[in-house]
Formats: structure tokens, sequence, C-alpha cells
């Protein structure tokens, strides 16, 4: 009763037991170093571990305290799960799609190509079943993970080159992460996975022909329109893309129970704030990048079309091979469909007929 009433009045809504441990309870303050995966300009997903400390900090009077350390500073942006797991650091904040090569399955904490949006991704996690499926998967890691963030739907990425169909795509070097790589590489694409600080350069200096990271708020801060005029949507790989912040289980373990609730409410503020930020800050950057000479492109359909294909492929072939994706598959499959029934009977009917529309103002003309 006492962690309900604490998660109502924080805000959280997590379904209630979700993430409950039995641990003793310590005195005296407790000190983490949290290693993330991001650079300090970016100010959503870099930001927002800071706003996980200093939010630990006050629920927990100053008697929680967790140092934020950019990508690189302690570890390699992209050695985030090794760090928490050897216990090199206590605590990182990351995607967990990052490390599919240890194991397809982690990329349903972040994201899965074709996948859900960012509030069917919540419902999944928090009343779906996939917070308990994603913790059982992070046991083997010797980490506890926590929702913490989402981007929302991203885009499609810069590219050097006009892509006008599947053809297009054949030799193409592209920044891209996740399951998505291996999608693209079977329509001829050489994906190339390199931390979010490296991308700029390797743009400039022709490395890489193409590269996706999230959406108009950081691509315009890592300044992609200098060196790839093109700018493509959606990003199909990524209908929402949830960072975590992944825990060294013994630390948790060790925590007193107060100082582990502060840690959930925190990171379930942040998985709200994450997405809020963005959504307010993407259209002006969008105009920006545009002004700026950003040549805004939709994918074509049959390009779209043989992603979509390639992708169901791939599932099917890691669900045959792997039993712990296969597991969390089905989970997530089933959910999904239900979750677009839904979506599309109320929400889609309604973003397409208001989208259609234009208010008028003064004189009769549209916006």
């Amino acid at each position: 009763m006492r962690r309900r009433k604490f998660l109502r009045s924080a805000g959280a809504g997590l379904a209630t037991g979700v993430f409950a441990h039995d641990a003793p309870a310590q005195q005296g303050r407790t000190r983490w170093r949290m290693a993330s995966s991001f650079p300090k300009s970016l100010d959503t997903l870099y930001a927002s571990a800071e706003m996980i400390a200093n939010r630990v900090s006050r629920l927990t009077e100053g008697r929680f305290e967790i140092r934020v350390f950019a990508g690189g500073e302690i570890v390699p942006a992209l050695q985030v799960l090794d760090a928490v797991q050897n216990g090199t650091v206590e605590c990182g904040q990351t995607a967990s799609y990052y490390y599919v090569g240890k194991n397809p399955a982690l990329a349903f904490d972040t994201a899965l190509p074709f996948g859900m949006n960012a509030r069917q991704q919540n419902a999944w996690m928090y009343y779906g079943g996939g917070a308990q499926l994603m913790r059982e998967l992070f046991r083997q890691y010797n980490i506890v993970t926590f929702p913490a963030g989402n981007t929302g739907t991203q885009m499609a990425g810069w590219y050097r080159r006009e892509i006008n169909s599947v053809a297009d795509l054949k030799g193409l070097k592209m920044r891209v992460a996740g399951l998505a790589g291996q999608i693209l590489a079977r329509l001829g694409v050489v994906p190339q996975q390199i931390g979010g600080a490296d991308i700029y350069p390797a743009l400039e200096k022709g490395t890489i022909d193409a590269a996706e990271w999230v959406g108009p708020y950081d691509d315009e801060k890592l300044g992609f329109h200098k060196v790839a005029r093109f700018y493509y949507y959606p990003g199909w790989w990524e209908g929402s893309a949830m960072l975590s912040v992944y825990v060294n289980a013994k630390e948790f373990a060790s925590l007193p129970p107060a100082h582990r609730e502060a840690l959930d409410v925190a990171c379930a503020e942040a998985n709200v704030h994450m997405l809020a930020s963005y959504d307010a800050k993407n259209t002006e950057a969008l105009r920006r990048l545009v002004n700026a000479g950003a040549q805004l492109r939709a994918l074509p359909r049959p390009v779209m079309e043989a992603c979509y294909k390639a992708a169901h492929e791939l599932y099917d072939e890691l669900a045959s091979k792997n039993a712990e994706f296969k597991t969390i598959y089905e989970s997530w499959l089933k959910f999904r469909e239900e979750q677009y029934l839904w979506f599309r009977v109320a929400e889609n009917t309604f973003d397409n007929f208001v989208y259609s529309m234009r208010k008028p103002v003064a004189g009769g003309k549209p916006k």
C-alpha cells in the first residue's frame, strides 16, 4: 500500500509490483556513478540521466546521489551494458538495441522495426508483461532495468544522395542501430554502428553515406544537415525508441527500500518527460532544418514494403533459433496486434481527420 501511494503521488503510473524487489535496508548515504551512452550536447537524451539523478537526490533528501558521466568519460558509449554488468559503474543509461550482438532479444527493450509507438510500448512494458520479460532476460547480465525515456517515432535519417527505389540501397554505407541494420543488409545496405558523437565526422569524410539518429531536435544539434542534404522519414525501425537505466543487480539489492523506490519513480518520470520534450521541440527544429537547406523526403512505398517484408522474415528466423527471442516476440506480437485494433478504431481515425482539416483564420483563409 505504501508503495502504491508513493507511485501515485509522484505521478509515475506504474503497474503495482512490476519493479518490486526485496533487499535489506541500509543506513547512511549512497553514492553511485551512472555511465551514459550519450554526449552532453544532447540536452534531451543525456539530460534525462541528469534529471533522474537530481530527482533521486531530492526524493531521498540527498542521501542517494548519482553522478552522471557522458559517453566516453568512463567507458565507451556503446559499452554501458558491460560496465554495469561487471560493476565498473553501479548504473548506466543507454538503449538496449545497441547490444543485439549479444542477444537479439535485447532489442525489445528499445524498439523492434515496424513495432509499436511510444504509448503502445509503455502499455506493453507496464501492463502487458513486457517489464517482467525484460527483467528476466537482463537477469543473466546481472542487471535490473528500468524504462527511462522514449524519443517517439524517429526520422529515417540523413543521406548524401536520394533514395528513389530499393536498388538505391545497394552498397549504401549507413550508420544504423539495432536489428534495423540486419534488415537493411538484406537489401544491400552496409550497416555501421557508431556512437552519436562520431557520426558527423564519418558523414563529413564520406566514411558513411547515410546516418540515422533520432529526430530534428537532436539531429540539428549534431549538425548532420551540413554534411548530408536529404532528410528522410519515417524511421520505420523506431516507431518509438525506449531508453533504459541499467542497475547492477548486486548494487540494487543493497539499496534501502526508499532508495529503490526513488530510483523507480525518477525513471518513470524521465520516461514521461523525454517524450514530451521531443514532441515540443521537434516541430521548430524541423522548420529550422528545412530553412537551412535540408531536403525533406518520404521513403518511397516500395522501399518501405521491401523493408517490412525483410523485417518479418528476420523475426521468424530469430524466433526459430533463439528461445528467448521467441518467448518475448510471441508476447510482444500478440500485444501489438491488440493495440493496433484499438488505435485503428479511435486514435488513427481521429488523427487522420484533424490532420486533414485546416483551422480557418481571419479572412477565411486556412493556416
